[in-house]
């Protein structure tokens, strides 16, 4: 028996299973093996050292999977933050239609999604960052503690 969910039936997927971004093992490889299984695998954005990394990593996702699979971008404070604005027209670009967000102020990454098209999930940690995410227009969150 499958379980459809309001998720399985907005993204595509068979399973309501989202694999997280996960730093340095959220590649083609775990992405795709998870869409493949019928859940939504997810590309780690800065697992790619730049933002041109990362169109070639989606390019290659897409040579091993035809099912639906999406990017995560975090959004840490940092002296040299990455460029994610880059990163977020990379995503744009690639014609990705799931991205879940993660991390500090997602506004106008969420905006920019949004007017593409892209299905957002917001990964928070509070109740008061989910409010936030909800406010500033995620589609669904993803709740998540800390080990």
């Amino acid at each position: 028996m499958v379980l459809q969910t309001k998720l399985t039936k907005l993204v595509g997927i068979k399973h309501p299973i989202v694999q997280g971004g996960m730093q340095w093992v959220g590649t083609a490889e775990l992405a795709s093996a998870v869409s493949n299984a019928g859940g939504l695998g997810i590309l780690t954005a800065l697992t790619q050292p730049t933002p041109e990394h990362l169109r070639n990593e989606i390019r290659r996702c897409r040579t091993m999977t035809s099912k639906p699979f999406g990017v995560n971008l975090t959004l840490l404070p940092a002296m040299t933050p990455p460029p994610y604005a880059e990163y977020g027209d990379v995503i744009v670009q690639e014609g990705i239609k799931v991205v879940e967000t993660a991390g500090n102020n997602p506004g106008e990454h969420i905006r920019k999604f949004k007017e593409a098209g892209i299905f957002v999930i917001h990964k928070c940690t509070s109740i008061r960052h989910a409010l936030t995410a909800q406010r500033l227009g995620a589609d669904m969150l993803s709740i998540d503690g800390f080990e």
